[in-house]
């Protein structure tokens, strides 16, 4: 600091400064100073005046409060200058800094709107989001939005690749395309607007919940599906989901084939604090089905949920052992069983639409369960099972927690697939 002030001095004010300067400060204090301090008294030679220290000292008085301060400003000054623009530049910006915070507001609702865009933790477009049907269809329109038949040759082929099925597509494009050259879309938008339109009218029909029957005392619900599906996990959330609504159900473990079938059973069945009527490993399916339902109707069970082995829809004989079940189970109520629901995995693609007729002629499926949608699945499976069985689908499982077994929803499936907002998928 010594060096650096003795390269740069700071200049004394000049005599005129100095009179300038004073002469303000008597202007801006007439009663302190009635005297215009420029012309000092001169006392008369010989005088005592001019010996008196007190005298002097009150003649210096009113140039004492501008001239000792001068000095320190001087030296910040002289430094701020030598320090170069870079201080200047900070000290200007230093005050700026409060008067940039009311322009947060006006950012906020644009952020709100960004985090709007984003699918809610839980809900049904986070959770299908990374299908392929979703990330297909939704880069095809952000990278494609010109209104021609490219982008409908385009959607013909995502449509297939998602497994909605050959008749389904070319009927939902040939649509798309005569009312395109009818000149009935504006845009790729509309052309959008119109395919969640048609996609949402195929679902529909089939978008039919679950009615239990109060006045069948059990309510009989038989599962029934390949191996590797999802049944038995199926049955436990159903279990929750019933359990919630304050309904008495018991479960029968009639999967009796699989290894440990029957003791996962049985945890879910503690878990959910559902009795599970069980005969063990290898025991007859029908007879553990026909116990069930003894020990339902003895007991007052509003509904029965019963387990069967998973088999493959092309080996005739365990289907024919479907049947076996359906026809013990109705000697003791005629109506039994009041549901059959089919468990289809949601990555089986189109073999899930040879699985549903097998199944179909052998015990008359009366609705679907769709699972793991929530994976790397299709998804478009949905629309060519819709098509061509018009099946009810009851439930669709985009989860692994119970919750996630969700009463299925056409309009909420198609959006989660296919959002209004052009490649709004997060794929």
């Amino acid at each position: 600091m010594v060096s650096f002030f003795r390269r740069k001095k700071p200049e004394k004010p000049s005599d005129a400064d100095a009179e300038r300067r004073i002469a303000e400060l008597a202007a801006a204090f007439p009663d302190a100073a009635p005297a215009p301090p420029s012309e000092p008294p001169q006392p008369p030679a010989g005088s005592s005046d001019a010996t008196d220290p007190t005298a002097a000292d009150t003649a210096a008085e009113p140039a004492a409060p501008t001239s000792q301060p001068e000095p320190v400003p001087a030296e910040i000054i002289a430094a701020a200058m030598e320090a170069g623009d870079s201080a200047d530049t900070a000290t200007t910006i230093e005050p700026a800094v409060p008067l940039a915070a009311p322009t947060q507001p006006t950012a906020e609702p644009a952020e709100a709107d960004a985090r709007t865009d984003k699918p809610a933790p839980g809900s049904w477009r986070e959770r299908l989001r990374g299908s392929a049907f979703a990330r297909s269809l939704g880069s095809l329109f952000s990278r494609h939005p010109r209104l021609d038949d490219d982008l409908l040759d385009e959607i013909e082929t995502a449509l297939i690749t998602a497994d909605v099925g050959v008749t389904a597509t070319t009927e939902l494009v040939d649509d798309l395309r005569k009312r395109m050259k009818a000149r009935q879309f504006a845009d790729a938008g509309a052309l959008l607007a119109a395919l969640r339109g048609d996609l949402v009218e195929l679902l529909q029909p089939v978008a039919m919940p679950l009615r239990i029957d109060r006045d069948a005392k059990p309510f009989v619900l038989l599962t029934v599906g390949v191996n590797g599906v999802g049944k038995t996990t199926t049955i436990g959330k159903l279990a929750h989901r019933f359990k919630d609504e304050g309904r008495p159900l018991m479960l029968a473990a009639g999967d009796t084939f699989r290894a440990a079938a029957v003791a996962q059973l049985q945890t879910w069945g503690e878990r959910n604090g559902v009795p599970v009527i069980a005969q063990g490993q290898n025991a007859d399916a029908a007879s553990v089905a026909f116990d069930a339902l003894q020990a339902a109707k003895a007991r007052g069970t509003e509904v029965l949920i019963a387990d069967t082995a998973g088999r493959l829809h092309t080996q005739q004989g365990l289907m024919a052992e479907l049947g076996k079940i359906k026809r013990v189970l109705a000697k003791l109520d005629p109506a039994a069983p009041h549901e059959v629901l089919m468990v289809i995995d949601g990555t089986t693609g189109q073999n899930a639409l040879s699985q549903l007729r097998q199944f179909h002629a052998a015990v008359g499926v009366t609705g679907l369960v769709v699972t793991k949608l929530d994976g790397t699945a299709k998804g478009g499976v949905l629309f060519a099972l819709a098509r061509e069985f018009g099946i009810p689908i009851r439930y669709v499982g985009i989860g692994e927690r119970p919750e996630d077994l969700r009463v299925f929803d056409a309009g909420a499936f198609v959006d989660a697939l296919l959002p209004e907002s052009l490649g709004d998928t997060g794929g």
